[in-house]
């Protein structure tokens, strides 16, 4: 049984004028039994029966038909159905139920359109059919039917009203709710890309560093393998060295991608301008000449620019290798300027492979992308009288760190 009904209401639903059709029989069916019913004319409170007139079953007819169309017109309906209730209020002795159907309309009215129309045509409803009623109907103004006209349009606007401002609130959490989904929804893939982004710097700065140092020993060692022994084996070791560097950096890094049912990921820290000499080290190794020079001790760095600065050493000194000559001598200085930490990078390189500019890879844009994000700044060019120059500056305090010291306003 209930299943039949369920699907009773889902078909009624998914067919608005069969809906509307069951409304205006009911509709037709409660004023019929109301025109059947008339109060005793000399005690109010009690009934009798009566036999309703031709004219007034008609005109009830009419305003139950105009109803199956009151969603497509509503406005067309209520006009259709205040006439034959107003041809009633003045006719009809005793009076028919047909308001009933005006009723109706007008909440159908006042449920569709905005609330200055209900109001605008509530107003003129009420104000016609009670004055009809009162002034030309057979019965006294002051009548209790007459009062119940207007009792009834006004219930009808009211009624219509609230439940179009409900639909309004329900369809505005909806909206609401909906933009709230897709606002997440952006945010996550932003992140996601964010964080690929940084993976693939990551991964760039890794392979291009500890590849070309396994590229130059790599050379190194085929070159003096049959007069040098000794140090072709000194040149593979330096070639395994950087191999296996790179393969726990690219471990470390690639860990991140794992899912939380994935192996543990290596919990090796983040390097930074702690590791510089080692990373100054492995250069060395390889046959470039590289000077640091430091003026930022006792500087603690957040996390995220020591990783910066780590980064912009290690692929501008990857640069001088690649691009700047094998003669070639690098400097690097890392000094602490008032809020900033400034990195520098210079070479007197021939620049007979090109400049890092000009090879078409992602090591500068990775290097500005990563100073940019710490709302630094990093210059790159060409240095007169030849060499090439990196610059970075980059914020000692990050806004995430400036928000954590105690005593900071909140």
């Amino acid at each position: 049984m209930s299943r039949t009904v369920d699907r009773a209401h889902h078909h009624l639903k998914a067919h608005p004028l069969a809906l509307d059709a069951v409304l205006a029989a009911g509709v037709l069916a409660c004023m019929v039994a109301g025109s059947f019913v008339a109060p005793h004319e000399k005690d109010a409170v009690s009934w009798s029966l009566r036999t309703p007139a031709l004219l007034s079953l008609v005109l009830m007819a009419l305003g139950a038909i105009a109803l199956v169309f009151r969603r497509r017109a509503p406005l067309t309906v209520l006009a259709l159905t205040g006439t034959v209730s107003l041809i009633e209020s003045v006719t009809g002795d005793p009076r028919a139920p047909v308001a009933m159907s005006a009723v109706i309309a007008l909440f159908t009215v006042a449920s569709t359109t905005d609330r200055p129309t209900t109001w605008r045509v509530g107003l003129l409803t009420m104000t016609v059919l009670t004055g009809a009623a009162m002034l030309a109907g057979p019965q006294p103004w002051y009548a209790q039917e007459n009062l119940g006209i207007f009792a009834w349009t006004g219930i009808g606007a009211t009624a219509g009203d609230a439940v179009r401002s409900r639909r309004a609130f329900v369809r505005a959490i909806r909206e609401r709710a909906e933009k709230a989904e897709r606002t997440r929804e952006e945010e996550a893939r932003r992140r996601v890309a964010e964080e690929r982004l940084r993976i693939a710097r990551d991964l760039h700065d890794v392979v291009a560093h500890h590849i070309a140092l396994v590229n130059v020993q790599a050379g190194v060692a085929a070159h003096v393998m049959d007069k040098r022994p000794d140090q072709a084996k000194e040149a593979l070791a330096h070639v395994r060295e950087a191999s296996r560097s790179a393969l726990n950096e690219l471990r470390a890094t690639v860990g991140l991608l794992r899912q939380s049912g994935d192996p543990e990921a290596p919990t090796e820290p983040a390097p930074g301008l702690a590791r510089l000499d080692e990373l100054v080290g492995t250069f060395r190794s390889a046959g470039q000449h590289v000077e640091v020079a430091r003026a930022d001790h006792g500087t603690t760095l957040p996390a995220a620019v020591d990783l910066a600065a780590y980064r912009v050493i290690q692929e501008a000194l990857t640069n001088v290798r690649k691009h700047a000559g094998a003669e070639a001598k690098a400097e690097v200085s890392v000094v602490r300027v008032g809020p900033d930490v400034e990195i520098t990078v210079l070479d007197n390189g021939t620049g007979e492979d090109g400049t890092p500019d000009s090879g078409g890879g992602h090591g500068l844009l990775g290097m500005r992308e990563r100073v940019t994000a710490l709302r630094g700044t990093l210059t790159t060019g060409p240095r007169y009288g030849g060499g090439f120059r990196v610059h970075a500056i980059l914020p000692v305090k990050t806004r995430t760190a400036a928000r954590d010291e105690p005593g900071d306003p909140v």
